[in-house]
């Protein structure tokens, strides 16, 4: 079972690249069932950004789930968990090794949106 089914029970993207955010005016459809409603001129944060373009509260957390599934050094690991607040990937649970926490990191470092990646609530051992 990959990141994205374990932690939100989805299945991966047919379309597996995240597309640029969008204004709310090109995202309409999408924005009518989110919460928060957004102005003609703005767009959504790069860490709202959903894993189809669409404003999503967990969009950052969620694409780096699927970069975890997309990376085959990582894609097997079930002992931890992602989650954000705001722009800060925040990852919990357990790892093997220093290494694989670095593998984590950098990987989430990458997901555009992510500011920071907080690690303080892994172990490792």
């Amino acid at each position: 079972m990959g990141w994205l089914q374990r932690l939100f029970g989805l299945e991966k993207p047919h379309n597996e690249e995240v597309p640029a955010p969008q204004s709310a005016a090109q995202s309409a459809p999408a924005q009518a069932s989110a919460t928060r409603v957004a102005t003609a001129t703005e767009t959504i944060p790069a860490e709202r950004v959903g894993l189809n373009g669409e404003y999503d509260q967990s969009g950052l957390a969620k694409r780096v789930a699927l970069a975890f599934d997309q990376n085959p050094e990582v894609a097997d690991i079930d002992s931890v968990y992602v989650a954000q607040l705001g722009s800060t990937v925040v990852l919990k649970g357990k790892v093997s090794s220093q290494e694989v926490l670095n593998k984590l990191v950098n990987l989430a470092r990458g997901v555009k949106g992510a500011t920071g990646v907080e690690t303080n609530q892994v172990t490792i051992g």
